[in-house]
Formats: C-alpha cells, sequence, structure tokens
C-alpha cells in the first residue's frame, strides 16, 4: 500500500483535525491516534487552541465552553506524545497502516460539574493504557480503532471505540471531511459514569441502577478546514453524540443526544 491516511491532506489539516475529535468534557478525548508527519522517517508535531462548545457531561443538557491548548508531536523513530493522542509507540512504517502502545488518561467526572450529579461523588482521574490500529481503505477513505483500560473508579474501566472517516479536497485552500464512530464500555466503566450503587442512590434522591457492558454512544461529525497555508489551518467541526444502550437509559441522562461544536487553529512544524 503506497499511499497514506493523510495523502489528501496536508499535516497542518490533520493535526486540527484531531483537536476536534477530543472534547474532553463528553469522554471523547484519545478516541483514535491520528500522526501528522508528512513521512514515518520525519519528526513532525503541531501547535495550536481549540474553543469547545460541549454538554457538562455526556448526557447533560447543560453546557459549558472551554479553550485548550494543543500540542502533540511525532518522531521518526516512531514514539509520539501530545494532548490530543497520549503518549505512545507506532511500530508501523507503513502510512497506511499504523499500530501500537500508548499511555493516555481519562479525566473522570466532578460531582460538582451539575446538579444533575449532586449526590453522585467524584469519579477520580486516571491512567489508562491501551493500543491502537488504524488502517487506510483509499486516500480518502480511513478506519480508526482503540482500545482503552484503567479508567472508572475502581480502575478497571475498559472503552473500546471504533470510527472511520472520509476526507476530500472541495476547493484550493478547502477540505471537507465527515466521520462516523461508536463506542463500547465494559460494565465497570459503564457502572462508574452511569449507575447508581445503594449509597449513592441515598445521597442523591435516584434510584439504584447497574448497567452492563455494551455499546456506550455513537457519533456522527462533519468538519470544514480553510488552509491558510501549507502549514497553518482553521478548523470548524460540529458533532452529534447519542448514548445507547444501558447508558442510555440511565437517571443521569437528561438528554440522549448532545450536538457539540469545536473551533481549532492549528499551525504543523
Amino acid at each position: 500500500m503506497k499511499f497514506s491516511i493523510t495523502h489528501l491532506l496536508p499535516a497542518s489539516i490533520v493535526a486540527a483535525c484531531a483537536t476536534l475529535a477530543a472534547p474532553s468534557a463528553n469522554a471523547q478525548a484519545f478516541d483514535a491516534v491520528r500522526l501528522y508527519a508528512a513521512a514515518p522517517d520525519k519528526d513532525g508535531g503541531v501547535a495550536g487552541a481549540a474553543l469547545l462548545a460541549v454538554t457538562d457531561y455526556q448526557g447533560s443538557d447543560e453546557r459549558r465552553t472551554l479553550a485548550l491548548p494543543v500540542l502533540d508531536y511525532q518522531w521518526a523513530n516512531g514514539w509520539f506524545a501530545g494532548t490530543t493522542n497520549g503518549v505512545g509507540y507506532n511500530f508501523s512504517a507503513n502510512m497506511g497502516m499504523q499500530y501500537g502502545l500508548r499511555l493516555t488518561a481519562d479525566l473522570g467526572r466532578k460531582q460538582s460539574r451539575s446538579s444533575a450529579l449532586r449526590g453522585m461523588g467524584d469519579v477520580d482521574a486516571k491512567v489508562e493504557f491501551g493500543g491502537f490500529f488504524n488502517y487506510a481503505l483509499t486516500p480518502a477513505v480511513s478506519l480508526t480503532s482503540s482500545l482503552r483500560y484503567g479508567a472508572a473508579q475502581n480502575g478497571k474501566g475498559l472503552v473500546v471505540d471504533l470510527g472511520g472517516a472520509y476526507a476530500t479536497q472541495i476547493a484550493a485552500q478547502w477540505r471537507l471531511s465527515a466521520g462516523a464512530g461508536v463506542s463500547l464500555a465494559n460494565a465497570e466503566y459503564m457502572q462508574s459514569f452511569f449507575g447508581v450503587t445503594a449509597a449513592q442512590a441515598a445521597a442523591s434522591g435516584y434510584r439504584t441502577y447497574k448497567p452492563t457492558a455494551g455499546a456506550r454512544n455513537g457519533q456522527v461529525s462533519l468538519a470544514v478546514t480553510y488552509l491558510r497555508s501549507p502549514r497553518l489551518s482553521v478548523t470548524a467541526r460540529i458533532t452529534a453524540d447519542t448514548l445507547l444502550g444501558d447508558a442510555a437509559d440511565s437517571q443521569l441522562v437528561k438528554k440522549k443526544t448532545g450536538i457539540n461544536g469545536v473551533l481549532a487553529a492549528a499551525y504543523a512544524f
């Protein structure tokens, strides 16, 4: 396979799109690894900032706005580190197929984030260990997958993210991309973020609830990117995220589908 997952997009475009996939307020951070270097034998990085309009937590009907920095770097020897990919190693020199291991972080959830979480207590932030696999079907279509273990109150939460993306040039300086994905979670993760224990029921007024493992959420997105130069880009993206299965049936969920927006500027170096 001679083409790259990023064949149609300069490094700055891919970098900007990476920031759009990580609205940490909605547990989508680190859903996939996106590497930016133009070739596997070259170092490369991206710096920028993103403005996010998101819900307070997955399932909330309240919203907040966040401004987050973006800094990621990829070394020619396979190592990478940054705010959107975590810290890891890509074992593949094939730009059409990437796979490896990495460390990420689940930021947890504070009960002070919303009145709907009062009495539920905090879900502490945790370090996650996992792996990833990306594959380019064509120069315009790519598939991503990621496994992360270590979230939830007991540190045994497991999340699997599966996604696909399409990117194309629509004008000399404009790019259009669309994506879809689904996230699966084990029972430990679902209990920490969507379940209600007996102690939490007594403190919050919710009834006890014990969700099982399964699909957590699905999402679709659409993004437009403007290339100010080969290195500087601005991207606007809108994502519809819908909770599924036992997650959607949780009493903590006030709105099953949330619409999230991101405006990001990125400079590739």
